[in-house]
């Protein structure tokens, strides 16, 4: 549980285990040659797991790379792929690489529209599509795409008599491939050697929050100098196994998850679907664990809601084990031994309760976890260490390729985002407290947009964040908000919004918040609620509703949740509290445009979406 409880062996790098190579795809085939037979991933396809080997996936690799270039695909050009995180996503983006052409991914979650915007900014020449769901957005701008010149489909399920000259099967794709290598011999050593450390190799867009989508342009060797940093203090290894579930269009998935395992040879097990997370994770009972707040907030609340529903003897046991682990917790945080009684009282609360947690959970096999993407609150992280594993906040944008400052299971002081790591140089603007990144994991700028990346990209290479915050004597960087989200009320008072939705997003009853108040009189917030705590609330309190928008109505639940409001507001001062709420009364989802796909809430278009709410929490004083 502490460091000196901890195996700290596990967290010391093995370089020995990693891969050499200049680029992605040169690191990946000295994988398949070192690595052969042993598994690379499985993925769970109608209950059953299937595993495939690195020698596997580099005969699959091979062919789809041979079937884009025989599509026309040449080095330099764009190929995208709109799917879900499944094991086809990862062969078509070796693929892409290894045919020495350029990765994009698209959320699946995009409108047709968005889908058009990203093809055409990126020029894109093939479009890689999961199902029929997602080609019928293709089909519905190609149209207006004249560089689009095939449509590559994953799942042809449903569409047995589909033919279009256009829209061909990533079965079909490798067909092609085995056929155009063996008439074109050398060709595929030749597209592989094709490109080098400096060139382009993936682009992977903003969410667009503030406008139009960006496309963050990343180097091979800005792409493999997080790899290779990041394993000096998240270091893994062939014995470790994670779960692949986040979108793989997202930087964290797709540089500190998918292409970090493939540098150390990590086994990837992919899960059904999103809903399937909570059960696939207990199957899999991964090693290293990576996700976003929203996460680990879930899980926090499904312990939560099963200690109130146990008997009494398990809520005592609970409360007692929680709170051992808290002590030891507190000594960890704050550089004090961990005494043998207190030792002997953490063991005897693994048996009474905490065990059972990690199994429910499915953390119990885990080294570390790790969360990033957005804010989480302190209290969050101090849960997780006390049921004995390190939970590790680290920081970074699209911009930095991942991660740019991280905590060690050596050196975890909460609230903050850890220190800066080696490979870039963190530090703060004295005249707007802005953080800025500069190293050679910095993108090479915006595609398309020279105007817009020499706002980001000063011309001393130092990269603006748009982050605000500040840092220790220790080098502890903290996050106070993002530059353009800070509140300034009537009365001239600076107020971080981030904050207190952290602490409110701790409640089991809450998925997120957002704070208004910006020259306001006083602060107001728009929250969304999580509807199978609050469903299972208004069951047990007999809370009569008939669908989602009549819960958050009930006037029960309001008052549920202006219970949790009153918690956080306590830890603040009065100019920082809430005075008035509104619940969200639509249940949304990633499809929605108010979530970004990591599952927060876009404060800009909240604000804009729900004015006359805002406006009436204002009305009324």
């Amino acid at each position: 549980m502490s460091p000196n409880l901890w195996n700290l062996d596990s967290f010391r790098a093995r370089p020995e285990a990693t891969l050499p190579g200049d680029t992605i795809h040169a690191m990946f085939w000295n994988g398949v040659a070192a690595r052969g037979d042993r598994v690379l991933m499985r993925q769970k396809d109608f209950g059953i797991w299937r595993g495939w080997s690195w020698r596997d996936v580099g005969a699959t690799v091979r062919e789809i790379a041979m079937g884009f270039a025989a599509l026309g695909v040449r080095p330099g050009d764009c190929v995208s792929i709109l799917s879900n995180t499944r094991v086809e996503w990862v062969w078509c983006d070796l693929a892409v690489l290894s045919a020495g052409a350029v990765s994009n991914g698209i959320y699946p979650t995009d409108a047709a529209e968005q889908v058009h915007y990203l093809c055409e900014d990126s020029h894109t020449v093939v479009l890689v599509v999961e199902d029929e769901e997602q080609l019928d957005k293709a089909l519905a701008v190609r149209d207006r795409l004249p560089a689009l010149t095939h449509i590559v489909l994953i799942d042809a399920t449903g569409l047995a008599h589909f033919s279009d000259p256009m829209v061909l099967t990533l079965d079909e794709v490798r067909r092609r491939g085995a056929a155009y290598e063996k008439a074109h011999p050398g060709e595929f050593d030749r597209r592989v050697t094709s490109r080098g450390a400096e060139d382009l190799a993936i682009l992977i867009y903003t969410s667009g929050t503030t406008g139009r989508p960006k496309g963050a342009m990343h180097s091979h060797r800005g792409l493999l100098t997080v790899l290779k940093g990041q394993n000096e203090f998240l270091p893994q290894d062939e014995r470790d196994e994670r779960m692949c579930f986040l979108p793989l269009c997202h930087v964290a998935e797709r540089v500190t998850g998918l292409y970090a395992s493939l540098y150390t040879g990590t086994k990837m097990n992919f899960v059904e679907n999103p809903d399937t997370v909570p059960e696939n994770v207990r199957e899999i009972a991964p090693t290293v664990f990576g996700g976003v707040p929203r996460l680990w907030e879930k899980f926090y609340s499904a312990v939560t809601i099963a200690v109130k529903e146990a008997g009494p003897v398990q809520q005592k046991l609970y409360g007692w084990s929680i709170g051992v682990g808290q002590q030891v917790a507190q000594r960890v945080l704050t550089g004090r031994p961990v005494n043998h009684w207190l030792r002997l009282k953490y063991r005897l609360a693994g048996i009474a309760s905490l065990d059972n947690v990690r199994r429910f959970i499915g953390i119990h096999r885990c080294r570390f976890l790790v969360t990033g993407a957005a804010p989480i609150a302190p209290d969050l992280i101090r849960w997780y260490l006390a049921l004995g594993i390190p939970m590790l906040e680290c920081w970074g944008q699209t911009e930095t390729a991942g991660i740019s400052t991280s905590m060690t299971p050596h050196s975890i002081r909460l609230g903050t985002i850890g220190q800066a790591r080696d490979y870039n140089a963190v530090r703060i603007d004295p005249a707007t407290g802005e953080l800025l990144v500069r190293g050679p994991n910095v993108f090479m700028g915006y595609l398309n947009q020279p105007e817009k990346t020499a706002e980001t990209i000063g011309q001393d290479g130092w990269l603006r964040t748009g982050d605000v915050g500040a840092v220790d004597e220790a080098g502890f960087f903290r996050i106070t908000d993002r530059m353009k989200d800070i509140i300034i009320t009537a009365g001239g008072k600076n107020v971080t919004p981030s904050e207190w939705e952290n602490e409110l997003k701790f409640s089991p009853y809450v998925t997120d918040a957002v704070v208004i108040g910006d020259r306001r009189p006083y602060l107001t917030a728009i929250v969304m609620i999580e509807q199978e705590n609050v469903e299972k609330f208004a069951q047990d309190n007999d809370v009569p509703f008939s669908n989602y928008t009549s819960l958050t109505r009930a006037l029960e639940v309001r008052a549920l949740i202006e219970g949790e409001i009153a918690k956080v507001n306590a830890k603040f001062a009065r100019v920082e509290q809430i005075k008035k709420f509104y619940l969200l009364e639509t249940q949304l989802s990633a499809e929605d445009e108010e979530l970004t796909p990591t599952m927060k809430l876009k404060r800009k278009l909240v604000q804009q979406k729900y004015a006359p709410q805002i406006e009436a929490m204002y009305q009324s004083q």
